[in-house]
C-alpha cells in the first residue's frame, strides 16, 4: 500500500476575513473561481494525478466490471399512477439513463417510452428530473436538464404518441405541478431568471404563452421558502404547502369559487405533508403536537380549518409516520422505526393498523395513489433488491414492475443493531455482508452515514454496496442524529448547535465496529456524500485515527463561506448562519477546511466533485484537497487525491457510464488502502 502520487504545492494566498472579531484565514480562496484559467489548469493537473494513480491499480478494472454489472440491472426511480396507468421513471436493463415510460397497469410489460433524455444528448448527461401526469393520463409535464445541473426546463409530452409539445418553461428546478381536473392547464412553481431563491406559484393554460402565466402565490416569509402545490379532484381547492426551513411548513388554501385564501397553519415549528383524500377532505402527516408524526384529517367545508379542528386518525406512536395515501378501503400509512419500514392499513375512522405483508425488511421509497382506479402503488427497495413497483393490496404487497426480481444480485445478510454514542444515546446501524462471510478484525469495512435534513438512512439498493459485499467486504450504514430515525426530536438533536452529536455518533460507530471485532482500523474506510461529505470531512479532521481511508463526495467543507454559493442559503436553517455571531461559533467549531492541522497523519482521502453541481459548489472539494495536501504527512502511503468530473452534477440523473467510473474509482481507492482484493 505504498506508491502514492507526488503532489505539487498549491499556491497560497493571504486572504483573511474578520468574522465577529475573529480572524479566519482562507489560503485557498483563489480556488473558488471555477471558471478562472489558473483554477482550470490546477484542476486538470489534479485530475491527471488522480487518473494516473487509480488507473494504475490492478483492481480498478475488476471493480468497474462488478459495479457496471449491478448498475445495468433494471431499476425504477419513481412512479406516478393516473387513469389506470403507471408513469414510471424507469431504467431498463443495460440502459444508460432512466426514461419516462407509460405502462398499462393490467399489462406493465407493454410500454411506451415518452421521454428518452439521451436521445438528443451524445454523452448521455441529460436527465428527466421530475414529472407529473394529468388526471386523465393524456399529458405529462416533466422537467429535463443537462450536465447534472437540475435546472429543469418544464416540457409537456402527449401519452398517445409520445409527441413533445412546443411548450418550454425555464427555471423550474424541482418544480411542483398540480393539474386542473380537465387537463386544460396546471399550477406550477418556478424561479425568477438568475435567482436560486424566491420560488413562486404560477398558473399555465395549455396553448398560452408561458411568459404571461400569472403569479398565483408569492407570499414568501423568507427568500428560501419552498412552496409546493396540489389541486382537489374537483378543482375547487388549491393547496400551497410552503417549507420554511427544515422543521416548519406553512399551509395555505385557496377556495377558487370565492377567490379567498385561508391559512391552515403558519409561524409554527411543525412540518405538514397533506394530500386530498376527496373533493373536500385533506389527509396527511403532521408533527404538530406529535414529534414522531400523526395522521390527520381536515374537513375543508367546516367553519374552522385550523389546527384545533384537525382530527387525528392515526395518533402519534413510537414509530415515525413517513407517508399516507387514500384508497377506497381507507388509508395506506408508511412508517419507520429506527430506519426499519412498515406499511399499515387504517380506516378513515381510525380503526385498524394492520401491517401489510411482503415488505420483508425493505424500504418504502414512495407512495402514489390513482383515484380513478382506486389503488395505491409503492416503490420498494432493499440492500439486495433493486427498486420495483408494488401495488398495496388489502393484506399484502403485490409486485407489478419489473415482474420478477433480477437473479444477478448477491446473497446478502442484513442485520440491524444498536450501539452507544459518546453520550450513551443508542444509534441504529445496518450491517451488510455476503451470507457466507463471518465479520472479523480482518474484514474490510466501509462505514457511511448522513445525519441531517430529517433524512432517514434505510435499506436501499446500491450498486457499490452490492459490489463491495459480493467481494467479501462489509458495509455499515449508521442512522445518526440529524435524521428522522426517531422523529423530529432526533432531527433536532443533530442540527444547528447540536451538529457535534452527529459527528460523535459517527465516530462511535467506527469505534464500536473495531471494539466488537467486526473490523480493525487499518481495514476500515468511511464514505459520505453531500451532507455526508461534511460528515466524513469532520470525522477525518476531528479523529484522524478513526480509519485508514476516506471517500468524500460532493462535500460541503467550508462552513464559514458556504451560504455565498449556489443554493446554499437553503441550508442555513439546518446548519446555522455564519453572519449570526452565535451560529458562526457553532460552525467554526467544526468547519473541516478550517481544522486541518499541519503535520498530521491523516487517512488517505479521495475527494470527488463535479463542475455542474448546482447544489454544493465544487470549490469545497478543491479548497479541502489543497489544504490537506499542504498539511498531511506520509502522503506517499496515504495520498490525498481530487477528481472533478465535467458534465456532471450532484448525482441525480448521472448516466450509468459516469456512475460506473466514479464508483470504480472509489472502490479501487478504498480497497487499495485497506489491502483488499475483490473476489
Amino acid at each position: 500500500m505504498t506508491g502514492g502520487p507526488p503532489q505539487a504545492a498549491t499556491r497560497r494566498s493571504d486572504d483573511v476575513d474578520l468574522h465577529h472579531g475573529i480572524r479566519v484565514p482562507d489560503p485557498y480562496r483563489w480556488l473558488e473561481q471555477g471558471d478562472a484559467p489558473d483554477v482550470r489548469e490546477w484542476v486538470a493537473k489534479q485530475n491527471q494525478v488522480t487518473r494516473d494513480a487509480l488507473h494504475a491499480l490492478p483492481s480498478r478494472a475488476d471493480w468497474h466490471r462488478q459495479v457496471s454489472r449491478f448498475l445495468r440491472l433494471p431499476v425504477v426511480q419513481a412512479v406516478q399512477c393516473a387513469a389506470g396507468r403507471l408513469f414510471v421513471l424507469d431504467r431498463d436493463e443495460g440502459a444508460p439513463q432512466a426514461s419516462l415510460v407509460v405502462r398499462s397497469f393490467d399489462d406493465p410489460a407493454s410500454a411506451l417510452v415518452l421521454v428518452d433524455p439521451t436521445a438528443n444528448a451524445d454523452d448521455g448527461v441529460a436527465a428527466v428530473d421530475w414529472y407529473s401526469p394529468s388526471p386523465d393520463g393524456e399529458l405529462v409535464a416533466f422537467g429535463i436538464s443537462e450536465g447534472g445541473t437540475e435546472n429543469s426546463e418544464l416540457r409537456l409530452v402527449r401519452t398517445a404518441d409520445a409527441e413533445i409539445a412546443d411548450l418550454c418553461i425555464p427555471n423550474c428546478r424541482a418544480s411542483s405541478v398540480a393539474w386542473e381536473p380537465d387537463g386544460s392547464g396546471f399550477f406550477y412553481t418556478r424561479y425568477p431568471e438568475g435567482d436560486a431563491y424566491h420560488r413562486t406559484v404560477h398558473h399555465h393554460t395549455i396553448g398560452d404563452d408561458p411568459t404571461d402565466d400569472p403569479v398565483v402565490w408569492s407570499e414568501l416569509p423568507t427568500p428560501e421558502t419552498w412552496p409546493s402545490v396540489s389541486v382537489s379532484p374537483g378543482g375547487r381547492w388549491l393547496l400551497v404547502q410552503s417549507a420554511v426551513g427544515w422543521s416548519r411548513t406553512d399551509v395555505h388554501l385557496l377556495d377558487r369559487r370565492s377567490d379567498r385564501w385561508t391559512t391552515l397553519i403558519a409561524d409554527t415549528e411543525a412540518t405538514c405533508s397533506l394530500t386530498f383524500a376527496d373533493d373536500d377532505t385533506l389527509v396527511g402527516v403532521t408533527t404538530l403536537d406529535a414529534p414522531r408524526g400523526r395522521v390527520v384529517s381536515i374537513a375543508l367545508d367546516a367553519a374552522d380549518v385550523g389546527p384545533d379542528a384537525w382530527r387525528s386518525v392515526v395518533p402519534e406512536r413510537d414509530t415515525v409516520v413517513t407517508g399516507v395515501r387514500a384508497d377506497p378501503h381507507g388509508l395506506v400509512v408508511a412508517t419507520s422505526l429506527n430506519g426499519v419500514d412498515a406499511i399499515e392499513r387504517w380506516g378513515f375512522d381510525g380503526q385498524g393498523g394492520d401491517e401489510i405483508a411482503g415488505l420483508d425488511g425493505c424500504t418504502v421509497v414512495q407512495l402514489s395513489s390513482d383515484r380513478a382506479a382506486g389503488r395505491v402503488c409503492a416503490v420498494i427497495t432493499g440492500f439486495d433488491r433493486p427498486n420495483a413497483v408494488f401495488v398495496v393490496g388489502r393484506e399484502r404487497l403485490e409486485r407489478v414492475h419489473p415482474s420478477t426480481p433480477p437473479a444477478d444480485v448477491p446473497d446478502l445478510t442484513v442485520t440491524h443493531v444498536e450501539y452507544p454514542s459518546l453520550d450513551g444515546t443508542l444509534v441504529g446501524l445496518f450491517l451488510i455482508h455476503r451470507a457466507d462471510v463471518e465479520p472479523s478484525a480482518d474484514t474490510p469495512t466501509i462505514l457511511t452515514g448522513y445525519g441531517g435534513f430529517a433524512i432517514t438512512k434505510t435499506a436501499s439498493w446500491s450498486a457499490p454496496i452490492a459490489a463491495w459485499c459480493e467481494s467479501g467486504g462489509q458495509y455499515a450504514v449508521a442512522g445518526l442524529r440529524g435524521g428522522l430515525e426517531h422523529g423530529n426530536a432526533w432531527h433536532q438533536a443533530g442540527r444547528r448547535g447540536n451538529k457535534q452529536n452527529v459527528f460523535d455518533d459517527f465516530h462511535a460507530a467506527a469505534d464500536w465496529l473495531v471494539a466488537t471485532g467486526r473490523t480493525s482500523r487499518d481495514r476500515l474506510a468511511i464514505s459520505g456524500g453531500s451532507n455526508g461529505g461534511l460528515l466524513v470531512g469532520a470525522a477525518l479532521t476531528q479523529r484522524p485515527d478513526l480509519c485508514r481511508a476516506v471517500w468524500c463526495a460532493v462535500p460541503l467543507l467550508d462552513m464559514i463561506r458556504f451560504p455565498q454559493f449556489l443554493i446554499a442559503r437553503l441550508w442555513t436553517d439546518e446548519y446555522g448562519d455564519p453572519d449570526v455571531p452565535d451560529e458562526f461559533a457553532w460552525l467554526m467549531e467544526y468547519s473541516p477546511y478550517h481544522h486541518v492541522r499541519d503535520g498530521e497523519r491523516y487517512p488517505a482521502v479521495l475527494l470527488t466533485t463535479a463542475e455542474g453541481d448546482s447544489r454544493v459548489d465544487p470549490l469545497h472539494a478543491r479548497k479541502m484537497a489543497a489544504r490537506l495536501q499542504e498539511a498531511a504527512v506520509d502522503q506517499h502511503e496515504r495520498p490525498i487525491l481530487l477528481h472533478q468530473e465535467d458534465r456532471a452534477g450532484h448525482g441525480v440523473g448521472k448516466p450509468v457510464a459516469k456512475s460506473a467510473d466514479e464508483h470504480a474509482d472509489a472502490l479501487a481507492f478504498l480497497s487499495w488502502q485497506l489491502g483488499h482484493e475483490p473476489r
